[in-house]
């Protein structure tokens, strides 16, 4: 074995750790980027459907006196 052989290996090597090194660092930071999914809540859930019956009945008073 030459003696000048195992730099080039060690400089692989360290390029390929850093790499890995690197990737692992992005994927983490997009995952801590992500917003976690929320809960259901049920208290927002009945607003919703209060909501969406007061528009329904606002509409049907228009239709009511477009008539």
């Amino acid at each position: 074995m030459a003696e000048g052989s195992s730099r080039p290996n060690v400089t692989r090597t360290l390029v390929y750790i850093g790499f890995v090194a690197l990737s692992a660092g992005i994927a983490y930071a997009v995952m801590r980027a992500t917003p976690a999914p929320r809960p259901v809540d049920p208290t927002t859930e009945r607003i919703r459907t209060l909501i969406d019956e007061a528009n329904r009945l606002l509409k049907e008073l228009d239709d009511k006196k477009s008539s």
